[in-house]
């Protein structure tokens, strides 16, 4: 299990992650969402060490990331699939962290077969690499120490569409046998077909996290701008609807019909109203919007620019 407790990071003035909190149960897959500069990769450095938290913490079944003992062997980590030494082969890659681990050979000549990557493709040099192909051996250096916990980002990036099919199918039959996964990707339709719980960030803060169905309501939901937000959202939940709130919008598990009564009984002028089936990228794009991309990178400090490597 993944559990983050009040993670808070800066980079001097600037605050990349906010407050935030969330848990990852064994056997699902959660989904982590949210724009560039939204604090995800910050957020999973901080779960493996990489980046020391501001205040807060992080905790894999219990325990901090450095203090477990050959923590290889009990989470898999896929941060940036470009940071493997460009001279190894892939063989001589997972090879040596094998012996590192302390992991049988054999497991080596498995999990190439299993991303695909024995034979010709094995005795090339990373540097060779395209960026699918580093991906899939990305994948089989954290899954080499049969691991209890995935924590991967944006592992589909680069990958064609047979490729994505077959992560989707490879993270759900390794949470079905009771891991946990940690999945962060820009490519909201392929989470949305592998994840049990989703967990959205927009500028540094957890917006919403849950189910589709905890999120979503189930039904019908609208978005509603209006003059006075704050006093349509207090009628809103009032009267028993579900709302989330973005910048200047207000996301209902409600009809129009039913937020137009809400707005009228509070005398709150409307400035648009638009209602839709469940759309978990509707309110993607809702939660987030205006948060953007990150204005400026951060400036970080020596401790902050550790690297795995092999």
């Amino acid at each position: 299990m993944i559990e983050i407790d009040h993670l808070t990071k800066r980079f001097g003035d600037h605050l990349a992650v906010d407050d935030v909190s969330f848990r990852c149960e064994p056997g699902t897959v959660t989904g982590f969402l949210g724009p560039n500069g939204a604090g995800k990769s910050t957020t999973m450095r901080a779960i493996v060490g990489l980046t020391h938290p501001t205040s807060g913490h992080a905790t894999i079944d219990g325990k901090p990331y450095k203090a477990m003992g050959n923590p290889g062997r009990r989470v898999g980590v896929l941060l940036d699939a470009s940071a493997q030494h460009p001279g190894r082969t892939g063989r001589e890659t997972l090879a040596l962290t094998a012996r590192l681990l302390g992991v049988a050979p054999g497991r080596v000549d498995e999990l190439l077969q299993l991303v695909q990557l024995s034979g010709k493709a094995e005795k090339k040099r990373v540097g060779d690499y395209s960026l699918g192909m580093r991906q899939r051996l990305g994948i089989a250096h954290a899954l080499l120490g049969d691991p209890g916990v995935l924590i991967l980002d944006e592992p589909a990036n680069g990958l064609d569409p047979e490729g994505i099919h077959w992560m989707r199918g490879l993270l759900r039959g390794f949470a079905d046998q009771g891991g946990t996964v940690l999945l962060s990707s820009h490519l909201l339709s392929e989470v949305e077909a592998v994840a049990d719980r989703f967990v959205i960030l927009a500028r540094g803060r957890v917006e919403v996290q849950g189910t589709k169905a905890e999120l979503l309501g189930g039904g019908t939901t609208t978005l509603v701008r209006a003059t006075d937000l704050d006093l349509l959202q207090q009628g809103l939940g009032e009267a028993g609807y579900t709302v989330t709130r973005a910048a200047d919008a207000l996301n209902v598990s409600a009809t129009a019909e039913q937020v137009g009564q809400v707005a009228l009984d509070r005398r709150v002028v409307l400035t648009e109203l638009r209602a839709s089936g469940a759309d978990l990228e509707q309110l993607f794009l809702t939660l987030t919007a205006g948060s953007g991309e990150a204005s400026a990178a951060p400036t970080f400090t020596k401790s902050d620019r550790k690297t795995v490597t092999a």
